[in-house]
């Protein structure tokens, strides 16, 4: 009966995302819905995957962080860059980020074991080990695995049908724009979450902008002369359908909800509530910072993918610092700590600044954005500072547990029949 229970609200919640599917899927095939509201609809998922994870990190973990936008583009170049390689004969790009990515895991794996042999590694100690390996893992992707598999892949992959292999490497690119934002975070983790909550969300800002001024050069600076810098990124492909869409969404949520019902997610949960209190009780903190830190950047990494291939064009400028402060509001309005606040007030977000209202407002409307948006977070913070809906979830996100009485008392009845 009780596992009974604990499974129906996740068959509700199913088959309510499988009749979400189903209803925007029939109108996109039968062409009722125009690009201009598929648009929305994609960017709005989008944006709620970048939200979630900043929610991951700030809500249900307690770091203030400004940085989510920076992982948001890195993921979009890097899966663009990938998908554009391919589509001029070269798989560079897509070995890049697939063995790359696999051998950094693993080295860090290895400087893992090495460094728990001793007590209290500093963090800048710690950060010159793994940015090392790093550097060292696509130095020999680049120099020895490319070379030797890139003409096998290649010719692999021109032999399959083409709407398989295009599949293919739309997968790869965006597991690898995920996996590249995932590294960068954990790279740039080490030494600042060793700050406090505010220093640390001026650090994400910094970096933020460091991407952006980084990406305004990735023709000059960087070698991705493709990505043609301040000019931006034109010829990716338009690989992104509503498929894609749902099927990343519905694996950012479910890994989010498996992830916070977990003993790793209640760690999450206990370093914010009180970072000291659970240090006493032998949490490792600091690797309570960093995986929620990835996480959620990997989660906004696999959300820039998706949006550089519904745009198929990048510009430096739709990531600046201004602009990350998008989804720190769309939080602060759902509520921290609340998913269903998250994804419910993401969609509503965009739904309603880039769709309804920019089609009903007067021309010009936008140039007031940076005004309405301080005055919605400033009347939140003074009529409802826990959010629209507080710490509020959905059943199936909510994980129900039984009666702390109840299953005291069936405790208690085998040992009253033996002691009868």
């Amino acid at each position: 009966m009780m596992l009974q229970k604990l499974r129906k609200p996740g068959f509700y919640f199913l088959g309510i995302s499988l009749l979400i599917y189903i209803v925007i899927q029939v109108p996109l095939s039968l062409g009722l819905l125009n690009n201009y509201w598929r648009g929305i609809i994609f960017w709005g998922a989008a944006i709620t995957m970048v939200t979630l994870g900043l929610n991951l990190i700030y809500g249900f973990n307690g770091q203030f962080s400004l940085g989510q936008y920076g992982f948001y583009a890195i993921g979009a170049y890097a899966s663009a860059d990938v998908t554009y390689r391919w589509l001029h004969g070269d798989t560079s790009g897509l070995l890049v980020v697939l063995f790359g990515s696999l051998l950094s895991l693993l080295f860090y794996a290895l400087v893992a074991a090495f460094l728990r042999r001793f007590y209290r590694v500093s963090a800048l100690t710690q950060f010159t080990y793994y940015t090392l390996v790093t550097i060292f893992a696509f130095w020999l992707t680049v120099q020895y695995l490319v070379p030797l598999l890139g003409p096998g892949t290649l010719s692999l992959l021109q032999a399959l049908p083409e709407a398989v292999s295009r599949q293919i490497v739309f997968f790869v690119a965006l597991a690898g724009g995920a996996a590249m934002a995932g590294i960068s975070s954990f790279l740039f983790g080490i030494p600042v979450l060793e700050l406090g909550s505010d220093y640390f969300g001026i650090a994400t800002l910094g970096f933020t902008i460091i991407i952006k001024v980084l990406l305004d050069n990735t023709d000059t600076i960087l070698p991705f002369p493709e990505m043609k810098g301040a000019r931006g990124m034109i010829g990716i492909p338009q690989w992104t359908t509503w498929t894609w869409v749902f099927l990343s969404f519905m694996f950012v949520v479910i890994v989010m909800r498996n992830l916070l019902h977990s003993s790793v997610g209640r760690t999450i949960l206990a370093v914010r509530e009180d970072e000291r209190a659970a240090e006493l009780v032998g949490i490792d903190v600091a690797s309570a910072k960093i995986l929620a830190f990835v996480v959620g950047s990997i989660f906004a990494g696999l959300a820039g993918g998706i949006r550089a291939h519904d745009l198929a064009f990048l510009h430096p400028q739709s990531f600046n610092f201004v602009q990350s402060f998008n989804p720190l509001i769309i939080v602060v309005l759902g509520g921290l700590g609340s998913m269903t606040g998250t994804i419910l007030t993401g969609f509503l977000w965009i739904f309603l600044l880039e769709g309804f209202l920019r089609l009903y407002l007067p021309p010009g409307f936008e140039t007031w954005r940076l005004v309405v948006y301080p005055l919605i977070l400033l009347l939140m913070m003074l009529l409802r500072p826990e959010g629209l809906f507080g710490q509020y979830e959905v059943p199936f996100l909510r994980q129900t547990f039984p009666s702390l009485r109840k299953s005291v008392q069936a405790e208690e009845e085998p040992l009253k029949e033996v002691a009868a």
